[in-house]
């Protein structure tokens, strides 16, 4: 019987793309530790090795997953923001946004933070995790120009804000706070988040 050429493995278009979106759909379902090339492979109809042309193990899959992860969250950050709106409204605005991507991709969000700390991250992935934040610091570096909120490191302010958006998300994902609940309460943590802040 004549055997396939190496090339067959192709045959999808872009093989990376499609063992991407494959692990995506395991990790949702599964959760990480289900994670395989091998069943990927398997799945996406290639041979078990055609993956390791484009990871070369399963850590790296991981990472490509939450580089990708960062990386459709800055486009839905970017997405929301409007820097002609009033504080308020642009952070509730941005707030929203976050809080959306992060129920809709629970699994995702809690593997794209475990890469984030972890103290071999590569450069490419520390990067699109700063590029999540500017969205942020441009609004609070705009809102201290103003005097709308109290002067003092933009980064900082935008930790501290973003820790309680976080704290939310993780009440969310583990069960906490219902969905709808915690983005309709959006609003109202905006408001008291810069009661807080400003200028006394």
């Amino acid at each position: 019987m004549m055997r396939m050429p190496e090339t067959r493995p192709y045959h999808h278009g872009d093989l990376r793309a499609a063992l991407l979106a494959g692990a995506e759909r395991t990790l949702r379902a599964k959760g990480a530790a289900a994670l395989s090339l091998r069943e990927l492979a398997r799945e996406t109809g290639v041979s078990h090795a055609a993956p390791g042309r484009h990871f070369k193990d399963k850590q790296a899959l991981l990472d490509a997953l939450a580089l990708t992860g960062f990386e459709r969250l800055t486009h839905t950050l970017e997405a929301a923001d409007d820097p002609a709106l009033p504080i308020e409204e642009r952070l509730t605005a941005l707030a929203r946004a976050y809080l959306g991507f992060a129920i809709d991709n629970a699994a995702l969000v809690e593997l794209m933070y475990a890469r984030k700390h972890d103290p071999d991250v590569s450069e490419q992935l520390a990067a699109a995790v700063e590029r999540t934040i500017t969205p942020f610091l441009h609004l609070i570096a705009d809102a201290q120009q103003r005097g709308e909120i109290v002067p003092g490191d933009p980064e900082r302010i935008t930790l501290l804000a973003g820790a309680g958006l976080h704290g939310i998300a993780a009440f969310t994902a583990n069960g906490t706070f219902p969905p709808q609940e915690a983005l309709d309460s959006i609003g109202d943590v905006v408001h008291h988040l810069l009661h807080g802040l400003r200028p006394r």
